[in-house]
């Protein structure tokens, strides 16, 4: 199954997974709206996908935690492309931090990003996959959200919650003609390290550069793979780890 004449959304579509997702989603057919903050990476990828793909690809600037800005991209992406396929609900942050440094003000960016910032893309799409009676949700969590880590506690949190959204949408849709897949990488070279600001967490990672760490195509190739199956086949979670 190819993606030729579908729309995907992609939030956090400005580095890592997101971005690869989208030339990946743009490489099989696919019409891409680029959704992030950093508007002047979107327009570079824009330009890639249109020389390099058969795709279409447009930008929003968006910001997840605001759900009129979220309402305004699927609006957007469906005047550009006439529907709206795939949301691809990537845009997140992983601030980890021991919990007793307490870092409040990270804990809840972690929640307004990680999971306002799902439902409101989800809300924004779901009206228009509804009335086309087709559409496929994907939502990356995290092997965090599988399983807790000391210095993990609250973006752990948040992916079992992003999981467990996946596992409501697909059973009360499950009738329609809407699919969902729940992502959950595990580590993956990306610029989420880069944000974290707890000093004893920094101090660890930095011992452990050596591990082997997934690349951003790796997820990319998960999320093809889903959205490219038959209509009869959901695939309701993949979980990509990199080999020990």
């Amino acid at each position: 199954m190819t993606l030729d004449g579908k729309t995907a959304i992609i939030t956090g579509a400005s580095s890592g997974i997101g971005e690869a997702t989208a030339f990946a989603l743009a490489n099989a057919g696919a019409n891409v709206a680029l959704a992030a903050r950093r508007t002047e990476r979107l327009e570079a990828l824009k330009e890639k996908i249109e020389k390099e793909t058969k795709a279409k690809a447009i930008v929003v600037k968006t910001d997840v935690t605001d759900k009129v800005e979220v309402e305004m991209l699927a609006k957007k992406t469906k005047e550009a492309f006439g529907s709206i396929d795939i949301l691809v609900n990537n845009a997140g942050v992983m601030l980890l931090s021991y919990l007793k440094n307490d870092l409040v003000d990270e804990w809840t960016k972690m929640v307004d990003v990680n999971i306002k910032g799902v439902l409101h893309a989800f809300h924004a799409v779901l009206p228009t996959m509804l009335e086309q009676d087709t559409g496929h949700i994907i939502n990356i969590s995290s092997v965090s959200g599988q399983e807790v880590s000391r210095t993990s506690t609250v973006y752990s949190a948040t992916k079992f919650a992003v999981r467990a959204l996946s596992m409501g949408m697909e059973k009360e849709f499950s009738n329609t003609g809407l699919r969902v897949t729940n992502i959950s990488p595990g580590a993956v070279e990306t610029e989420l390290r880069d944000y974290i600001t707890d000093e004893e967490v920094r101090a660890n990672l930095k011992s452990k550069q050596d591990k082997t760490l997934l690349k951003s195509e790796d997820i990319a190739n998960a999320i093809v793979y889903a959205v490219t199956q038959p209509a009869y086949v959901n695939v309701n979670e993949i979980t990509v780890r990199p080999k020990l």
